[in-house]
Parts: structure tokens; sequence; C-alpha cells
């Protein structure tokens, strides 16, 4: 497949790797920024072409897909066109800073037929799938909770680098929109669909700036789960992320890239939790649990194998997914509705830590 890329940003260069990552299949055609210098310097390094605005890489018949790493607050009219002028896109994250901008993505790739993925590259390391996986085959029983954090540190340097970052307008929010909305997924992906938000939202450590850079929100999920959701880039020198989940069969927790603790309910418990078929009893029970319980340790093992020296930049692995969904005609393992979803989290936290008041979530 054939990629063009807008914005020669930071982030620009994690997607030209995943790009190269692809091997023969697959080409870094052209790439545009309105910074032609960034643009000239990015497509020096990768050997491809820099044009000079932004439809003469739209008019490529070449491109078949366009990443969009533009600020946060244009990546709507960045998808859009680029749908509109029959290419596939791969949105960075957060898919837009609004639910009408996202919903506009949306329905461009409806009416176009192309198909559009928002980068949750998180959710294609080993811990975050297996963890997934584990819920889903019902492993850890029901779950009743789930805490997200991303406890963080940027500068004022950092928030001074782009004019952008730091501004409601562009960046959309702060702690949470820019460096937490990865963990807002992860949570999502976890518990589910999330129906109502209470939460609290400051300034702390950054004199100046507009959006928030400390953020607390407790969430109920429709399974009647309950979420913690912190983030903060006020926190020096910062923390690996961390998630872990609940349930009345056992505990995931994942540290940084890794997968941390990760226990199941013994055998005595498991009769009384959701681990094994509740028409067994006694020792088919017992025993179905321990072969249950020690497939699940034994896969969690290896899954802490996988996880050494990851860095959580794994956006090769959703571009190739991204190429698989486009040549079968399946969807992203990372959809546009997802993305939406995470987004109207994250504006449900803003606006409840605005009012002051519980808000519920579509």
């Amino acid at each position: 497949m054939r990629f063009g890329i807008v914005g020669c940003g930071v982030i620009s260069g994690a997607h030209a790797a995943a790009i190269a990552a692809l091997g023969d299949s697959s080409q870094l055609v052209s790439v545009y920024d309105v910074d032609r210098e960034k643009a000239s310097a990015l497509a020096a390094q990768q050997g491809c072409a820099a044009d000079g605005t932004l439809q003469e890489l739209l008019d490529r018949d070449e491109i078949d897909a366009v990443a969009v790493c533009v600020p946060s607050g244009l990546h709507a009219e960045i998808a859009v066109a680029a749908l509109e002028a029959g290419k596939h896109v791969l949105v960075e994250k957060p898919l837009d800073i609004t639910l009408d901008a996202a919903d506009r993505i949306i329905e461009a790739e409806q009416r176009t037929g192309r198909v559009v993925t928002t980068i949750s590259q998180r959710r294609f390391e080993a811990a975050p799938s297996f963890v997934h996986r584990v819920i889903h085959e019902g492993a850890l029983g029901a779950v009743t909770s789930g805490i997200a954090e991303c406890t963080w540190w940027r500068s004022d340097q950092y928030y001074a680098s782009a004019g952008w970052r730091g501004t409601w307008s562009m960046d959309g929010g702060g702690a949470l929109m820019n460096q937490g909305v990865h963990q807002a997924d992860m949570l999502v992906w976890m518990l589910g669909k999330p129906v109502a938000v209470t939460a609290y939202a400051d300034t702390l450590a950054h004199a100046g700036l507009e959006v928030e850079d400390t953020v607390a929100a407790v969430i109920r999920f429709e399974s009647g789960a309950i979420g913690t959701l912190t983030a903060t880039t006020s926190a020096n020198p910062g923390l690996p992320l961390r998630l872990s989940v609940h349930g009345d069969g056992g505990i995931a927790v994942i540290d940084g890239n890794a997968l941390g603790t990760f226990t199941l309910a013994d055998r005595d418990a498991a009769p009384q939790s959701t681990l094994v078929d509740p028409g067994r009893s006694g020792a088919d029970a017992n025993a179905a649990a321990d072969g249950f319980r020690g497939r699940f340790m034994r896969e969690a093992d290896d899954v802490r194998q996988q996880d050494r020296g990851g860095d959580g930049m794994n956006h090769p692995a959703q571009y190739a997914d991204f190429v698989e969904a486009v040549q079968s005609g399946r969807p992203p393992a990372v959809t546009s509705a997802d993305g939406r979803r995470a987004l109207e989290l994250v504006l449900g936290v803003y606006e409840s830590a605005r009012s002051g008041k519980p808000v519920t979530l579509g």
C-alpha cells in the first residue's frame, strides 16, 4: 500500500517508521506540512517527495492512504478532504477535539466507502491484548472496577514548543485529551460503554497554561462496573502508565507496557465466581477451574516474555492491521467509532469538571 503523511511533526516519524516496517509491500510516497522545511526534512530522511500543498498530495493517484498527523483540532478537516479524494485514512489520536468534528469524519467514511482507523497503538501490545482477551473469555469473572493512570511530566518548554499545544482551540484540552486519551481508550476497551462520569480538573503546576494539567474522574459503565481515570502532566519526573482491571474471578495489571500482577481466583473461590459453569459443582467444577486458571497463568508468563523491551510505540502493528482491513474488506481493529467513544468520555470529563455536576454520556 502506498501512503502519504500530512503533518511533519514529532509523531510523523513513528508513522514513517511504521510504513517502512511493512516491508516491500508498502511505500511512503509523499509528505506535506504547512512548514515546508519540516516537510523537506522528513522527505529527505525517508527518501520520498514533499508536496507544496495539501491538494497536490491528495491529487496523487498513486497514494492509497493518508496518515493525518496535524494538530488535533485539524484532524477532521484533513481526514474528510482525504476521504473525499478517495484515500483511506489513519488519524492520530484523538479522532478530533469535538464530537461534531468526529461525526464529520464518520459521515465521510460511510459516504465514501473508505476505511478510517484512529491510532490507538497500545491496543496492539502484548499485555493489553492479553488482558482484553482474558476479560472477554471470562477469566476475571464479572468485571467490577478498573483504574487507569497517566502520571507524567511535561515542562513549560514542552507546551511552548508548538503554538497549538496546551490550547483549547487546537489541542482540545491538556493532560487528558493529549496524554491521557490512550488510557481513556484502554479503560473503555476493557470495561465497555461508559454511561456517566463525575470529574475534577485544574491547572496546578504550569502557570499561564489555559488547559488542565491534572484531572481525575469516576466513571460508571453500562455493565455496572466503576472505573477511575487520572491524568496529569504535573508529576515530575513522572511514572509509567498503569491500568488495572478487577473482577470477582481475578485481577490483571499493566505496568507501563508490561503485564504486572495477574492473578485468578483459587479453586475454593471459583465455584462462587463466574469462572466456571454455574451448573457444575464439586470435583468437576474444581477441576474445570484449575484447568482454566492454569491455561491463563501459563499464557501470562508468555506475555511477560513478549513485553520485554517494548516502548509503547506499536504503530507498525496497527498499520499492518489497517492494511489487512483495507485489503480484506473487514473493519480495522480500531474503528472511527472507537475513537469517538474515547473522545466522548474525555469531553464528558471536561464537562463535569467545568459544571461541578455528574454528566450522562450517550
